[in-house]
């Protein structure tokens, strides 16, 4: 404390790094880094621990590590998220690490682009499966903020075909799903916290117009299945691309009846999240609730109880 008041450092204690938290070995070298001239005071004074005292090549390599990992704190903070962060971020955020995050820039130090290198290696052979590819790039294609940002021309093709058939297999499993998605959007205003009244009954049955007759006759007749899943396909491609803050699924609920079919799939992919974090909380919680003095509740009554504490 004395050292640090001399050396008018801020009053921070070491910090420890804990192996099953993400980020702790950062926060830890930062905080050395940070109270440096008050370790170096400390330690000097002792001749027990003088040998102890880190040299300049200590320093640099601990700096080398900071400017390697720094990038990534903000990026891993934010996927652990639990709010509209979906799967359909990865592809982007990798894409993004590659071409500018790590990237090796001028003034790096060799230590510093050997584990920029080694870092982006592990995640690109992480991602190059060929499945999980597939499903991060469908999700990336149904996302309404990216779309078709991260896909070539030929890739967009393959992707166009192969949503079609898939929204057309899960809509043959179960045909109610667009009928659930219209239904949902007509309740919308409720659900938004929107001021709408109740209509009020009628003594005459209204009557239809000579156009309605004609209107899902026409489209089933001209059109199958499968020519209105591409037609919604495209219609989505050239929609206008909401802002990066968007929750994603907000969006295909407010759009839903535009692209009744192609929503199906959507909630499909995007339901996905980022990471394991949101599912580690839960667990995190229920070992909080779940201790030695309430080893006897009943599984009924814990999941209750997580459900509370994770959503109040």
């Amino acid at each position: 404390m004395s050292a640090q008041i001399e050396r008018g450092l801020p009053s921070h204690k070491l910090i420890t790094e804990s192996a099953t938290r993400w980020g702790s070995r950062l926060q830890m070298i930062e905080r050395v880094l940070e109270q440096e001239k008050a370790i170096t005071q400390v330690l000097a004074a002792d001749k027990k621990t003088r040998h102890l005292v880190p040299t300049w090549q200590d320093i640099m390599a601990l700096e080398s590590v900071t400017a390697a990992l720094k990038p990534l704190q903000d990026f891993t903070d934010a996927l652990s998220g639990e709010a509209y962060v979906s799967v359909s971020y990865l592809k982007p955020v990798i894409h993004l690490l590659n071409t500018e995050i790590l990237n090796p820039k001028e003034g790096d130090t060799e230590l510093t682009q050997e584990i920029k290198t080694k870092v982006l290696d592990y995640l690109n052979s992480k991602y190059t499966d060929p499945a999980t590819d597939e499903l991060l790039t469908m999700a990336t294609f149904l996302d309404p903020r990216f779309k078709t940002m991260y896909l070539s021309p030929e890739k967009l093709e393959e992707i166009k075909v192969r949503a079609a058939s898939e929204t057309e297999a899960l809509l043959e499993e179960n045909p109610a799903l667009v009928l659930v998605e219209s239904s949902l959007v007509e309740d919308q205003p409720e659900r938004e916290g929107e001021t709408a009244t109740a209509p009020l009954p009628s003594a005459k049955k209204p009557k239809k117009s000579l156009g309605s007759f004609f209107k899902t006759s026409s489209a089933s007749a001209s059109c199958s299945q499968k020519q209105i899943i591409e037609q919604e396909l495209n219609s989505y491609i050239l929609a206008m691309t909401p802002d990066g803050e968007t929750d994603p699924l907000e969006w295909w609920r407010f759009h839903g009846s535009h692209f009744p079919h192609v929503s199906c799939l959507a909630k499909k992919y995007l339901c996905i999240p980022a990471t394991s974090s949101p599912s580690e909380r839960a667990f995190s919680t229920g070992g909080n609730v779940v201790t030695c003095s309430r080893a006897a509740l009943k599984p009924e009554m814990v999941n209750r109880l997580v459900f509370l504490a994770q959503n109040l």
